[in-house]
């Protein structure tokens, strides 16, 4: 069976409650301090079953005092009953409550003149005239209005009929967004625990699923649902459904929270949005303006800051703004929105999310990229708006999680837009981080050049440290584009990765005649010291004696010292010792046909093997180290087991 929300708006006392009680039988008034003042303070909620349709009714209250409580129960609205009193015609909170309405993109309704049995035909004529002048140029415009008293049950028939109507014409809610319920009441039930209801704008709800009540966070779990007081498996998007919710107190729910599926949705605190500002606002909307932004069932206070050149919206007039809000909400692009002044609280204006998570917007070049960017997302399909904001997020990329949660859009639609966005080449997935194209070849070319740089600075280095490059190219960058861009350089041919180096493929070590005898006579000495090596100052020392060639600078030494590391000939076996690959070699077969000759026990202490490598303790202990870790020996008490 088809479920709509329908609402009520209109001014206090008009009615609206007894007429939802005379098309349901149901007092939606359920507060003590309602029933005692007789008039609606907070949202209440009723159903009609039309056979072939459902209808949810938001009854909302109509005093200028209760205005966010109104608010906080018109967001998902189907359609809208505008209620008008016949003994008093359009009044203030009639006009506010239709502003809002319309700025909440309600596109089907209906008017109710009631208390027709109070007056004559010809007050009747006048408040239609009224009405006529009201909707005249809006959505309402066609609508039909009916005259009903619900004290007599007159018209109660008709409108039944005109809500069916009424209903056939709403269309299917949109399937693009995850689920999600705004909470616009919470409370305890005896043997149940805590329970939250709203409109289920998007998506279904099932008992057993696990959730999170935002921005606070908190996990939680279904126990059980309800639409309109009967208990099913699942609700539906376009239905009022209670939420039986097991892992939360009720001190820690609160109007305004919104129940998502665990992990699906954030909380952000910057939004870009296209509004426009009622005609009837008092002034023009300007930055640094505190307002009130009513979103979902939350408030929450936030500044304007105007990204039009000109700096302000003036009434009648919309345009860009961004809204940084003073406290975390939840909300995804194309959520209709409501702002209120300040003070005193009047509705001023309203508009359409854009982006949910934006980034500030500071000096003028800034709000200028801000208004081009919001303009391709409003013009862009899903794959064409991923790009722009993969392409705002520059080199630090976005994540799987990350595009979710920005963009609330269910799986399988988002996996879709995704490849499209690939088969466009309008982005490069690096393990997981979504780059734009631009930006992942920009920092292969930064990255070939910077270690081409480095050659033609040292050319005796085999290349430039991974790290090194790292910090100077991609600070930031995520550590998986990091290793995406290398990949792709190496697959093209530009760079070659050894080690915990990074050379382009084309580097080779071509040393001149005096850097190659100064290569041969350091391998020479270490060789013929054999286990009794020199420090590297003693080498260098011998090595340069009797050369009449400028001295050695010592970095340049380091640099052909490491040309022998890394060709394997020499070994560094702690941090000023080196020994010939050859010397090391012999004493790891020595140890092991020592082993041999001692087995089963297997074990040499430090002054068997200072007599049998024929060394003194000054080599002994760091040589023991080396083999430990090399797993030759392996240290037992003051012994060594040789493996």
């Amino acid at each position: 069976m088809k479920s709509i929300i329908i609402g009520t708006a209109g001014h206090i006392d008009h009615g609206k409650t007894s007429l939802v009680r005379a098309l349901t039988g149901v007092d939606a008034d359920r507060l003590p301090e309602e029933k005692r003042r007789g008039i609606t303070i907070d949202l209440g909620f009723a159903e009609l079953d039309l056979g072939d349709v459902r209808i949810g009714f938001v009854d909302v209250p109509g005093h200028e005092r209760f205005v966010k409580n109104m608010l906080a129960g018109a967001h998902g609205l189907d359609a809208v009953v505008l209620v008008v009193a016949a003994d008093e015609g359009v009044m203030p909170q009639t006009r506010e409550h239709f502003d809002i309405v319309r700025l909440l993109g309600v596109q089907l309704g209906l008017v109710v003149i009631t208390k027709t049995d109070v007056v004559d035909e010809e007050l009747l004529e006048l408040v239609y005239l009224d009405v006529a002048e009201l909707v005249g140029g809006s959505v309402l415009a066609d609508a039909p209005v009916v005259a009903v008293s619900s004290r007599t049950g007159a018209g109660v028939e008709d409108l039944r009929q005109q809500l069916r109507e009424v209903a056939e014409r709403v269309p299917e809610r949109s399937g693009e967004t995850v689920a999600r319920l705004p909470v616009d009441r919470a409370f305890t039930m005896r043997g149940f625990g805590t329970v939250v209801t709203g409109t289920l704008v998007a998506g279904e709800i099932k008992e057993g699923d696990e959730m999170e009540l935002l921005p606070a966070g908190g996990r939680v779990r279904v126990r059980g649902v309800q639409v309109h007081g009967r208990a099913v498996a699942s609700a539906r998007a376009g239905q009022r459904t209670a939420i039986n919710l097991g892992g939360v107190e009720i001190t820690a729910v609160e109007r305004g929270m919104v129940l998502a599926h665990a992990g699906q949705l954030r909380p952000t605190q910057i939004i870009d949005v296209r509004l426009k500002v009622l005609p009837s606002a008092p002034r023009s909307l300007r930055s640094r303006a505190r307002v009130r932004v009513h979103l979902g069932a939350a408030e929450a206070l936030a500044r304007v800051q105007v990204l039009e050149a000109a700096g302000e919206i003036a009434p009648g007039a919309g345009g860009l703004v961004q809204l940084r809000v003073e406290s975390p909400i939840v909300a995804l692009p194309g959520e209709r929105f409501i702002i209120r002044s300040y003070s005193p609280q009047r509705t001023v204006a309203g508009g359409t999310i854009i982006d949910a998570h934006a980034a500030k917007h500071r000096g003028g070049r800034e709000r200028a990229a801000a208004r081009e960017n919001l303009q391709q997302l409003q013009d862009a399909d899903y794959a064409g708006r991923l790009a722009v904001w993969i392409a705002a997020a520059g080199e630090s990329g976005l994540r799987r999680p990350d595009l979710a949660a920005r963009t609330g859009w269910r799986d399988e639609i988002l996996d879709a837009a995704i490849a499209e966005a690939r088969r466009r080449g309008e982005v490069i997935e690096a393990d997981g981080v979504f780059v734009e194209h631009e930006v992942f070849a920009r920092l292969e070319q930064a990255a070939v050049a910077e270690v081409e740089s480095f050659h033609r600075r040292a050319p005796l280095e085999r290349g430039l440290s991974r790290e090194t490059l790292r910090e100077k190219v991609f600070a930031h960058a995520a550590h998986e584009v990091f290793r995406a861009v290398l990949a792709q350089a190496e697959a093209a041919g530009a760079l070659a990765s050894e080690r915990e180096v990074v050379r382009t493929a084309a580097h080779r070590l071509v040393l001149s005649a005096e850097d190659e005898q100064l290569r041969e006579r350091l391998e020479s000495i270490y060789r013929d010291a054999a286990l009794a090596a020199p420090t590297f100052a003693e080498a260098v020392s011998r090595a340069a004696a009797g050369n009449s060639r400028p001295p050695v600078r010592p970095e340049h030494a380091r640099r052909i010292l490491q040309l022998l590391l890394d060709a394997g000939a020499l070994v560094r076996v702690s941090a000023e010792l080196y020994f010939h690959r050859h010397a090391l070699d012999q004493l790891i077969r020595d140890v092991r046909d020592y082993g041999a000759q001692h087995t089963p026990e297997r074990l040499i202490d430090v002054s068997a093997f200072k007599d049998l490598a024929g060394i003194s303790r000054k080599y002994a202990i760091p040589l023991l180290e080396y083999l430990d870790r090399e797993r030759v020996t392996r240290r037992a008490g003051d012994r060594r087991l040789i493996l």
